[in-house]
């Protein structure tokens, strides 16, 4: 059997009973082993074996179903995104049509009922808002009826069309019911209101969605178009990144991406790998050090040679590994679309059989009361309770979350983020700063620290040292500055030395200093081991006999990460911190924020399947980062969150982005997730309440008893305060204090 693993774009999906459908439709086709549909992605990760079924003939399948399934080849991203762009803004359109016109209806149905010929220009009004606007509930509607399913469109088609219908016949035949002695109802605002609420709910839904394939758009884009490839003669070669070779010899100028995986034969140079590690420092590569595709070269210029191209880079498996992490996961229920299938045709059966008694024991009236009684029952069984019940708190907590700079990109990452017990959390850039800094500064007592300092402020500005930054910013707020010129030398790997008016002078680490025999005395060889011990990265600053002054620079703990940590621990939520950096410093970090369980030196695979280990255990993981190395775990974790100061890549895979930065918001953010959560459920709760009542009331079960039906505009009425109640209460949740 040859098993092809592939990931498609789905079109057409509009709630998670859809995704349903798709997954089902697909695993019905023969050489079909799998279909993993994620919603939330519009994607489809399908297992099949290509000798049997192709990828055309799983498009019919989808199609047939209603839906459509983008197989572009290599150009099959950027089909999609143009196809979701014409689906959004056809939605937008839509809906701005639906509530221009359903608004003149309602008004005109509530409060100018008894003017005369208004059913005439509600008609007018409505008809566009169902044979138009809303046409794509009754054709969806439709199709699942074909394959024996039910959703949310079907509830919609199903409500909005009797309820039309019913009000069509009383305005051709209004003698119908003058002649009995009964006034004439219709509902065409219950139609039309119902038909532009989804609508608008729908398109909010769609925009939140729209962004989440930039994600892997801005991973391929990391990759240069073209690179320049040197030929055996000695020329160079521009030549299409496609076109490059494993053996091939590439140039690369300051400022490159670099495009395949290799190794460096000629030249140095610093590259900025934290796409990779997530370490903020370049590293420094020279002759035999490895190079991976994706990553920026600093000043400097080298030539490497290829050893890893096409789908076989770093980059790449980053890329195919973030796509199946999005697409493996199960599609998100909602309850709403669950309860849907069995919902649809109880109603219409509850509907049908009220019909059916009514005709049997209604006597005189037996037509009129079950006609009234019936549509009673599709009326009042509306879903704009239901439909409603989610999406409002969902706005509110986002608009709440937005106003405490947390910003929420779906439902599903707000009702998941309350019920997670473990926090893996990145330390560069998210714990800490995400830049080195000088932290502390020992000057010798053998040094004039106001005649060095220009001499220090010299050379360091003159190096291309990634920490030389830092110590020249550091000075500039210092207030220091310098116009002394003189011969500068950069020595690989220790450092950089320049003699001034005859005098040498040294700064870099400690190898440069034995070099040239610059021996430290007992204190400053006291406060160089401490300082190493508590992680900072040690700059020496020294003339040609002795030590001058000494430099600690690090990446700072954030103000905020460290109460943080505590609040999450005190909820019994377990915290874990990954680092790509050297154990000595990921030690004394976990130390300080009281964090026992720390992994140090881990690639951006090990992330992802830590995180997987915590999930096989049975825990619900929230992932922490800020930088594209943390984007494969983070689309791997059951909740991500990024940090809002961090990488583009790792905002948008993650559903929860932290504007400010500041991990103290985190605390927040679960404790808005818990009000949100409640507010669903209590809306689901009073929803399925009103229902329960509200159907037996409507087929008119207290009729033997007392005599009471309940009139069909009364039942509208109940429709809408079932919404008020349900928008009041998700509104309580801005009144709370997170």
């Amino acid at each position: 059997m040859a098993e092809k693993k592939d990931l498609f774009y789905v079109l057409g999906m509009s709630c998670a009973g859809c995704a349903v459908n798709v997954q089902r439709v697909l695993e019905e086709r023969e050489g079909v082993k799998n279909a993993q549909v994620n919603f939330a992605a519009s994607t489809v990760m399908i297992e099949y074996d290509d000798t049997i079924v192709s990828p055309e003939a799983l498009q019919q399948t989808v199609q047939e179903a209603g839906y459509d399934l983008v197989i572009g080849g290599e150009d099959a991203e950027e089909q999609a995104v143009k196809l979701q762009e014409q689906e959004y803004c056809q939605q937008k359109r839509r809906t701005v049509g639906a509530i221009s016109l359903s608004l003149p209806v309602f008004i005109l149905g509530m409060f100018f009922m008894h003017m005369p010929y208004v059913n005439w220009i509600m008609l007018f009004f409505t008809l566009p808002v169902l044979l138009i606007f809303g046409r794509m509930f009754y054709i969806n509607a439709w199709r699942q009826l074909q394959h024996g399913h039910a959703n949310m469109d079907t509830l919609v088609a199903v409500s909005t069309g009797i309820a039309f219908l019913f009000s069509l016949f009383n305005t051709l035949y209004p003698e119908y019911w003058i002649l009995r002695g009964l006034e004439v109802h219709v509902y065409y605002e219950a139609s039309s209101v119902i038909i532009a609420l989804i609508l608008l709910g729908r398109t909010l839904e769609h925009r939140a969605k729209s962004n989440t394939s930039a994600a892997i758009r801005k991973l391929i884009c990391l990759q240069p178009k073209s690179v320049v490839r040197i030929l055996d003669d000695g020329t160079m070669q521009e030549v299409p990144l496609k076109a490059v070779q494993e053996w091939d010899i590439i140039l690369i100028k300051p400022g490159d991406k670099i495009p395949v995986d290799g190794v460096v034969v000629e030249g140095n140079s610093f590259v900025d790998e934290s796409m990779i590690t997530g370490e903020p420092i370049p590293a420094e590569k020279t002759e035999g050090a490895k190079v991976f595709a994706g990553t920026i070269n600093q000043k400097g210029s080298f030539r490497f040679r290829a050893e890893k191209v096409g789908n076989e880079t770093v980059l790449a498996q980053i890329i195919r590994m973030v796509q199946e992490a999005q697409g493996s996961k199960a599609p998100v229920q909602k309850l709403v679309d669950k309860i849907a299938a069995i919902f649809v045709p109880a109603v219409i059966g509850i509907a049908l059989l009220t019909f059916v008694i009514w005709m049997i024991i209604g006597g005189e009236y037996a037509f009129t009361r079950a006609l009234l009684t019936s549509v009673t029952v599709l009326v009042i069984a509306c879903p704009c309770a239901l439909g409603l019940a989610t999406p409002t708190a969902i706005m509110v907590g986002i608009g709440k979350g937005a106003e405490n700079n947390i910003l929420i990109r779906d439902a599903e990452s707000l009702e998941q983020l309350c019920k997670v017990n473990a926090v893996v959390i990145d330390k560069t850039g998210t714990i800490t700063e995400g830049r080195p800094v000088v932290v502390d500064f020992f000057w010798s007592s053998r040094a004039d620290a106001r005649h060095y300092m220009p001499i220090l402020f010299y050379m360091e500005s003159q190096s291309e040292h990634p920490l030389a930054e830092a110590v020249v910013n550091y000075l500039k707020e210092n207030g220091v500055t310098s116009s002394i010129q003189g011969d500068f030398q950069s020595i690989t790997g220790q450092g950089i030395e320049t003699r001034i008016d005859g005098q040498m002078y040294l700064v870099g680490n400690l190898r440069l200093l034995n070099a040239h025999q610059v021996e430290l005395s007992q204190v400053e060889l006291q406060h160089l081991d401490t300082w190493s011990k508590e992680g900072y990265t040690v700059i020496c600053f020294a003339d040609s006999c002795k030590l001058l002054a000494l430099i600690a620079i690090a990446d700072k703990i954030k103000e905020g990460s460290i109460a943080a940590v505590q609040q999450l621990q005190e909820k019994g939520i377990q915290v874990y911190m990954l680092t790509g950096d050297n154990a000595l410093t990921a030690g004394v970090v976990a130390a300080k924020l009281g964090i026992t369980d720390f992994r140090a030196e881990v690639m951006p695979s090990d992330k992802a399947d830590f995180v997987k280990e915590l999930q096989a255990e049975g825990a619900i993981v929230a992932m922490v980062g800020d930088g594209i190395n943390d984007s494969q775990a983070l689309a791997q974790a059951d909740v991500s969150i990024a940090m809002g100061k961090g990488a583009d890549i790792a905002i948008d895979v993650a559903k929860i982005t932290l504007i400010t930065s500041d991990l103290g918001i985190l605390p927040k953010a679960w404790k808005l997730s818990r009000q949100t959560v409640t507010a669903i459920r209590e809306n689901l709760f009073w929803a399925f309440i009103y229902n329960t009542v509200g159907i037996p009331l409507a087929a008119g079960v207290l009729y033997v008893s007392c005599g009471f039906l309940l009139n069909p505009m009364i039942a509208a009425a109940a429709m809408a305060f079932s919404s008020i109640s349900v928008v009041s209460n998700s509104l309580r949740i801005k009144a709370k204090k997170l």
